[in-house]
């Protein structure tokens, strides 16, 4: 019987010690499952294993509202407030249905634009205003999104990885560039046009996920 680090072994022969002593000594090329009666224990090893995902376009089309919210999509703001009647000039309908989802009020001129970097919107002669909903707020979207699309995947969101980016579609309007509007209701009775519009942004985040296996 040999008692050492590798346990206690029973049955091995002379001609085998070399598997015993690194190769040190004895006669070496013997299978080591024929020296030892018991069988060695198999390791269990873990890596984390880091993916990036982002909206997926493919799954998800951009220029559906449907893709808020869904896992993998856009991530978008809450409807705003309907704009008021405005005679037969849609366009014009959209322009309030914009001002109501940012914050801002019919009374309000529309000479204003909105940074979707900064959230910030600036009108001449005017102080500058945050729109809503928040950087903070659409983080907080952010983050959930990329939560669900890390669990769908099978992994954790890595806090802190989530980027948004600029909305779906370049729907300059008046207020500014890369802002991802969406309309709808589109409520149109003879020549009157009432809207209600929301924002989309892109996004990407990284996942983390834990895999495990046994090697012998």
């Amino acid at each position: 019987i040999y008692s050492g680090e590798r346990g206690i072994f029973r049955g091995f022969i002379a001609a085998q010690e070399g598997w015993l002593t690194e190769g040190e000594s004895g006669v070496t090329g013997v299978s080591i499952d024929r020296i030892f009666e018991f069988p060695r224990e198999k390791r269990r090893t873990k890596r984390v294993k880091r993916f990036a995902i982002a909206n997926d376009p493919e799954q998800f089309p951009v220029d559906e509202v449907a893709s808020c919210g869904q896992v993998g999509g856009l991530i978008c703001s809450d409807w705003g407030a309907i704009s008021p009647s405005s005679g037969s000039s849609p366009a014009l309908a959209q322009l309030y249905a914009r001002q109501f989802a940012v914050g801002r009020t019919f009374a309000d001129s529309l000479a204003w634009t909105l940074d979707w970097q900064t959230n910030i919107i600036r009108r001449p002669g005017d102080a500058d205003s945050a729109a809503t909903p928040s950087l903070a707020q659409w983080q907080e979207l952010l983050t959930a999104g990329a939560a669900r699309a890390c669990r769908a995947r099978g992994g954790k969101y890595v806090a802190g990885s989530g980027e948004f980016g600029p909305g779906h579609n370049n729907n300059k309007g008046l207020n500014g560039d890369n802002l991802g509007w969406f309309y709808g209701p589109n409520l149109e009775t003879g020549s009157d046009y009432k809207y209600q519009a929301r924002q989309s942004r892109t996004w990407t985040a990284t996942c983390k996920k834990t895999i495990r296996r046994t090697r012998k």
